[in-house]
């Protein structure tokens, strides 16, 4: 409740702007735009669901100040041009109603852009990539430079206009004035380059240009890496050092972390705790003495609370947070924080999504970033028994929401406990968060009184058919793959090698203490996400830890976060990697590999596992399909068990029993899709 909350619920007051709360929605690329540039319909419900949630702050998504040189990604928002201003004025216009503070951040992606999708060069302050590998950038003429700087002042001016209450500039996270702050890319000799005087110049004559614009009541809020986490980069004192170029003109600090290099500090990986970076933001508030505001992983209001309270922060960013719960502020002001649908900080839906394939975001946890839950408010047309077999992830969205629209549901779980491998793999350290999900999920189960649960029962075709099912939904996730190698399904058998299950179970029984596996030879066959959990358990141990794949790269289908935690794990403790290698042959103490130019290599280790994936279990699906499809009832197969892949994917299929529901004459959806 709101008085367990004091400092979330406190407003705050900056210049002649008050914020209702102390929770901010922090900006985040969408893929929602359209590729005019122009915000989508399906963009502006996005934001009005998280204002509607009691967010007290949103700042919207990097708008791009200079087309087309300054984009960041294929639909990215624009505010170069007097034609984007209605819409953006619309959206302000709604947000307000709700009593949300709205801003939004401007901002040129200098090396970040892509010329494949610009059609120009891309620029910066030095001939420096971005990240490794990436596009090398041409250096600003002294023309260009002052050409962008009255660009930023005209977009600022234009967000003024439209009744935007403040304005973000951009000055972190390898984007074009982070090009020029930071030594890590800037290599410059002229007055732009060297001293941190000459590094800020730029950045300077943007926010000057910018106050000028605006007038000295309108906010401005600089965001900042304030530790860039690179070798050359600025640290907390290099940063403390820079602002004092640019403070006169700031309003309040928007306290971020890393560089494109160091991503899994900029979109934090799922082991950093909550709230890990608020000393950066209590040193730039105590130097500086202006109201700062701080992301990293805030999931718990207890914490969020507790460091409002400190006053190391006075404002908290969330931004994956909201993705994944939209209704986070009103469930916590009216005591439903067991209703919390918390982000896994998993990166999968929105960073994997949007800066891995370019798609829009998604969200493991939330089936409907953009919709939301609208379903709810729909009802079956007649009664509807479903039966859902498996209590894991996929099998509970399904279950949740066949009941929220009116079904009578019953759902049978073999085990004793709720959440599949989600439940299982949060086991290890690194992913205790992930218990978050079917926690919520069971939390939301106990709340339906149409939706029973069974435990420790085993789903056959006669207990089933005491449920009389209109549909029946097949949820009965995967198991490790064992393939037919030489020797690797007998070791398999005596323990020898384990998969990921047994690793956990043994890792729960304490069979791997520090100063047993320290120095130990640790070899992993398979270098997916399971795979990278097992190495990621034991080289902070001490192992000696190697893994194989038949891919040219380990851990080639992760998100991009997860890619660069696992480079800054594998470089630091020296892990050694076999790629486009095939096991040949698993003996009791040793893997038998082929190497790329085809020669045989035994590989030895006091620790072995097969990691080589996961596989779909159905152990009765077809015989639900030959018994009950024949009598019109609908066999609905949903997540791992129609094939191995993400929790994502299960979580969508889930909801999408909606789908079924409607083909099946249960339910009308159009009413929502003309919405």
């Amino acid at each position: 409740m709101k008085q367990d909350y004091p400092h979330i619920f406190e407003p705050l007051t900056i210049k002649r702007t008050t914020i209702k709360n102390r929770i901010a929605m922090t900006p985040m690329g969408t893929n929602y735009g359209e590729t005019s540039g122009e915000m989508s319909n399906r963009h502006m419900n996005y934001y009005n669901l998280r204002s509607k949630g009691g967010t007290g702050l949103i700042i919207l998504e990097n708008a791009n100040v200079e087309y087309p040189v300054g984009s960041n990604g294929t639909s990215q928002i624009r505010i170069d041009h007097d034609s984007f201003m209605p819409r953006y004025y619309q959206l302000v216009e709604t947000l307000h109603k709700n009593g949300t503070t709205v801003a939004i951040q401007i901002n040129h992606a200098g090396a970040s852009a892509s010329s494949a999708r610009t059609g120009v060069a891309t620029v910066s302050s030095s001939n420096i990539p971005t990240k490794v590998g990436g596009e090398v950038p041409r250096p600003m003429t002294k023309e260009e430079i002052l050409y962008t700087v009255k660009k930023f002042g005209e977009a600022a001016k234009r967000a003024q206009a439209i009744g935007f209450d403040a304005v973000e500039l951009h000055c972190g996270h390898s984007y074009l004035m982070s090009q020029f702050i930071s030594p890590y890319y800037n290599k410059r000799t002229d007055e732009f380059g060297g001293s941190v005087e000459n590094r800020m110049r730029f950045p300077r004559m943007v926010i000057e240009e910018v106050r000028k614009q605006v007038g000295p009541w309108f906010p401005i809020i600089v965001r900042i890496s304030a530790e860039e986490r690179v070798e050359g980069g600025n640290t907390l004192e290099d940063t403390l050092e820079y602002l004092e170029y640019i403070d006169e003109f700031v309003d309040m600090y928007d306290v971020s972390c890393g560089l494109n290099p160091s991503l899994q500090y900029q979109i934090d990986s799922n082991f950093l705790p909550d709230g890990w970076r608020h000393y950066m933001a209590r040193a730039v508030k105590d130097k500086f003495n202006k109201p700062v505001m701080n992301a990293g992983n805030y999931r718990d209001p207890k914490i969020v609370e507790e460091i409002l309270a400190s006053g190391d922060v006075d404002i908290v960013g969330m931004g994956r947070g909201l993705i994944a719960e939209p209704d986070w502020v009103n469930k916590v002001a009216h005591g439903d924080e067991a209703l919390l649908r918390k982000c896994i900080s998993c990166n999968v839906g929105c960073a994997g999504n949007r800066i891995g394939v370019n798609r829009p975001i998604r969200c493991t946890v939330n089936p409907a970033v953009p919709e939301g839950d609208i379903y709810k408010k729909l009802h079956v047309n007649k009664n509807c028994n479903v039966v859902v077999v498996g209590g894991g992830t996929a099998g509970l969205e399904a279950a949740c929401t066949a009941a929220e629209v009116g079904c009578t549901v019953f759902l049978l779980e073999k085990s004793d406990h709720l959440g599949g491998l989600s439940t299982f793999i949060s086991d290890l350290p690194s992913k205790t968060r992930m218990k978050d999900f079917p926690a919520y999920l069971e939390e939301r189960a106990s709340r339906l009184n149409n939706l029973y649960i069974f435990k420790n029962h085993e789903a056959t075709i006669e207990r089933i058919r005491q449920f009389k099912p209109d549909i029946i939904v097949n949820a009965t996730g995967s198991v490790p793959v064992c393939p037919p190698i030489p020797g690797l399904k007998e070791n398999s058998a005596s323990g020898a090698v384990k998969d990921i299950f047994a690793m956990i179970h043994a890792a729960n029984n304490n069979e791997y203490p520090d100063e047993q596996v320290a120095g130990k030879q640790v070899v992993v066959v398979g270098g997916g996400s399971v795979g990278l959990d097992v190495i990621e358990y034991f080289a902070p141990k001490g192992a000696k830890c190697t893994i194989i794949d038949m891919l040219p790269q380990i851990g080639m289908l992760a998100d991009p976060i997860t890619k660069c935690s696992m480079r800054e794990t594998f470089d630091q403790y020296n892990v050694q990697e076999y790629v486009n290698t095939a096991l040949q042959e698993v003996k009791e103490n040793s893997f038998v590999v082929k190497t790329p130019d085809g020669e045989v290599v035994e590989l030895p280790f006091d620790y072995g596992f097969n990691c080589l994936g996961m596989r779909s279990n159905n152990p009765i699906l077809k015989e639900l399909q030959d018994t009950f499809e024949p009598e019109g009832v609908i066999v609905y197969p949903i997540g791992d068990s129609v094939r191995a892949r993400r929790i994502m994917e299960g979580t969508m299929e889930g909801r999408a029993i909606l789908n079924v529901l409607e083909n099946a004459g249960f339910i009308d959806l159009e009413p929502l899709n003309a919405k």
